[in-house]
């Protein structure tokens, strides 16, 4: 739209003083306003599902925006001061949203974990400049179907927020990566489902914008005096077994706790194995979460039990899928 005889109101020239649109001096601000009313009035009108929706997520915002406003200063306020010695969190030197080189803020990686135990082979492994780690106390609250407000009341959640830097939106995050590092084990599976709804409900677009993931680390070492394999998979167990040959050391890692150090950094390096956290704008995230995180415990449990594959069913495929390999290779 082309304005004649545009005047504007500083001297700056930014903003259009009385910019009239037509020659009955008709205001562009007046003018869209009538326009855009009528137009949504209109729209809404022809869809009223998607009315609803708008007059739910409206409504929604309200309630959240009363709940929150007696304990978001306070916990502002909580958090500022427990950032100065926050002992959860071993922050790196560059973060995605400073200035920097790209290769470091691209980087930038932080690794949440469970208990100080899990945390410290990775704290002394990690990449000072652009890993960090923040350690949960035991098992976070299952937040779905809570509103924001347990945001702000819950201290883990309130300082994990503020380390990530998201309370008001994705374009102050602070680190490229967020990776979920729990055990795997059955503890750490749980973990790993919470901190995920955490996320879904609260900051979904971290997900829809690729910075979640979850940390894959090796279930075994198979090892004799010459050669060390580390293996993430039943499958890879038997095929280091059958490269060492004779009896090799065997040993099952029940926790990142258990790994040394020296045997961690290579598995946070830059090859690391990583698993994104991929979420389709067709997701029904409500459906999702009541699902997995609701109380529909009978549904959850009858499917459960339709899929229940026992142990030894699952190591004689790994192994079957090992030699199929094996016979390509000899081919």
């Amino acid at each position: 739209m082309r304005v004649e005889e545009p005047v504007f109101e500083s001297q700056t020239k930014t903003r259009l003083g009385s910019d009239k649109i037509s020659p009955e001096g008709q205001n562009i601000r007046t003018w869209m306003n009538d326009f855009l009313s009528k137009a949504l009035d209109d729209f809404l009108h022809k869809n009223p599902e998607v009315a609803k929706d708008m007059l739910k997520r409206i409504q929604q915002s309200e309630r959240e925006r009363k709940e929150i406003a007696d304990v978001k200063k306070i916990a502002n306020q909580r958090a500022k001061a427990a950032n100065i010695h926050n002992k959860k969190l071993r922050d790196c030197r560059f973060h995605l949203n400073e200035k920097g080189p790209d290769e470091k803020r691209l980087n930038s990686t932080i690794f949440i974990t469970e208990g100080d135990s899990a945390s410290g082979s990775l704290t002394k492994a990690r990449d000072v400049d652009t890993q960090a780690v923040f350690s949960l106390r035991g098992k976070p609250l299952n937040c779905y179907g809570l509103t924001k407000k347990i945001v702000y009341q819950n201290e883990e959640f309130n300082l994990l927020q503020h380390a990530l830097n998201i309370e008001d939106s994705m374009d102050d995050l602070r680190y490229n990566r967020v990776v979920v590092a729990t055990d795997a084990d059955v503890d750490g599976m749980h973990i790993r489902l919470l901190l995920l709804t955490f996320f879904l409900q609260f900051f979904p677009d971290l997900v829809r914008n690729g910075h979640l993931y979850i940390l894959d680390t090796p279930l075994f070492r198979v090892r004799d005096k010459q050669q060390t394999f580390y293996c993430y998979s039943e499958a890879e167990k038997q095929a280091a077994i059958k490269k060492l040959r004779g009896k090799p050391e065997i040993t099952r890692f029940k926790g990142l706790g258990e790994i040394s150090p020296n045997e961690f950094g290579a598995f946070i390096s830059t090859d690391m194995r990583l698993d994104p956290v991929i979420l389709p704008e067709e997701t029904n995230l409500d459906h999702v979460l009541s699902y997995y995180m609701g109380k529909n415990t009978p549904e959850r449990q009858d499917f459960i039990i339709e899929n229940l594959r026992f142990e030894i069913d699952i190591v004689e495929e790994n192994i079957e899928k090992v030699e199929a390999v094996e016979e390509v290779e000899t081919l």
